[in-house]
């Protein structure tokens, strides 16, 4: 498998990482997450100037009718500087839940929007108590008339107090965990009846609890069959997932350089640690934990690209998360411990890195939920 980019995705990875290095840099950044929104609007519009936004979209919506691979290198940059910009939340799952499932209404009326840099989306989809399980759904839509009426809490929606829109997960029949009775819905954060509690995460990006309280939403707003959303729900949970081991990869490479150059530069005894064989054997360790996490990404990307057989999407992203998970763990622990105590403060990006890539660990399942995913598909 070749897993060098083409000229394209080149000239792209490069254009994002030129200005995540002009205009991003680590103080830049903690000026934006120290701001009311912890996001920049300038920021958004630039990723829309650049494309970045339009890339898995399809092209006669003003789309590039790319995929996970063409966003890869995309992906790693914003891995690298750390960008708390809510691209995954919108591009990876909001709107392609939009994309995927929606009419040709909601196709129009969205995705111009969001490939311009005009609206911001959130899925709304984890609950209390649900943790990794996409099929337990307590939140309720019931018919009224005309109108469907949402109730219910979500929890730890990320990218919530940004989004314009939600795309919001509710039972329209069943019980909770059911794999049938599942809908979606499209909400405006400002509706009636919606409530956020927002918060800031461990890796300094923006969160919420969303609360509904009898919203109302016309029937335009279900996206899809009513009650057969599950399946879409996982198929772009997995398409975020291997989009954000891409993210991963691009942190571990700044997590690994920046580790190396301290091990030329700090000095012991007169001579740099970096000469210290134990140390060398750790670092090499590391590297090859990232490059182990890369052949794995690119697999998990192609197949949510092109995979039709659902079964074997999920089994080869659980793969994937398993192996991305480790890494995250391993490098970015090994960094910190490299580094020494001012590995853990705020002035060195590297803290943050560890953060994100602990975050990454444990996002859309952890390693030991992937690996039982994993183990159930294999035992058929």
């Amino acid at each position: 498998m070749n897993f060098d980019y083409n000229e394209e995705q080149q000239l792209l990875a490069d254009s994002v990482r030129r200005f995540v290095q002009k205009d991003y840099g680590f103080e830049a950044r903690k000026r934006i997450v120290a701001s009311r929104d912890g996001c920049s609007a300038q920021v958004w519009s630039t990723f829309a100037e650049m494309g970045l936004l339009g890339i898995p979209f399809p092209a006669e919506l003003g789309g590039f009718g790319g995929g996970a691979i063409d966003l890869m290198s995309a992906m790693e940059a914003i891995g690298e500087a750390l960008v708390v910009e809510p691209f995954l939340a919108t591009v990876g799952l909001g709107a392609q839940l939009v994309a995927r499932g929606g009419s040709a209404a909601q196709k129009k009326a969205i995705l111009p929007a969001v490939i311009e840099g005009r609206m911001k989306m959130a899925f709304a989809q984890t609950e209390r108590g649900a943790r990794y399980d996409l099929a337990r759904v307590a939140t309720s839509a019931r018919r009224a008339g005309e109108v469907w009426v949402l109730e219910g809490d979500k929890r730890m929606v990320l990218g919530a107090p940004l989004a314009d829109k939600l795309v919001v997960s509710a039972r329209t029949s069943g019980k909770p965990a059911d794999q049938q009775g599942i809908s979606l819905f499209l909400v405006d954060r400002e509706a009636a009846g919606v409530s956020l509690r927002p918060y800031v995460t461990l890796d300094e990006t923006r969160a919420a609890d969303v609360v509904l309280q009898a919203v109302e939403v016309g029937a335009d707003a279900l996206i899809g069959k009513e009650g057969e959303a599950l399946a879409l729900i996982e198929e772009v949970v997995d398409y975020a997932t291997a989009l954000l081991c891409a993210e991963a990869l691009g942190a571990m490479k700044y997590a690994n350089d920046a580790t190396l150059e301290y091990l030329k530069t700090r000095k012991q005894f007169g001579v740099p640690i970096g000469t210290f064989q134990a140390l060398q054997h750790r670092m090499v360790d590391m590297v090859i934990a990232a490059e182990q996490a890369r052949s794995m990404a690119c697999l998990a990307c192609a197949k949510v690209d092109g995979e039709t057989d659902a079964r074997e999407r999920k089994r080869l992203v659980s793969a994937a998360k398993v192996r991305i998970a480790d890494a995250c763990r391993h490098v970015s622990q090994e960094s910190i411990q490299l580094h020494g105590g001012m590995g853990m403060t705020e002035e060195m990006k590297v803290s943050h890195t560890f953060r994100r890539l602990t975050m990454i660990g444990q996002q859309f399942g952890d390693a030991e939920h992937h690996l039982e995913r994993f183990a159930a598909l294999e035992r058929g």
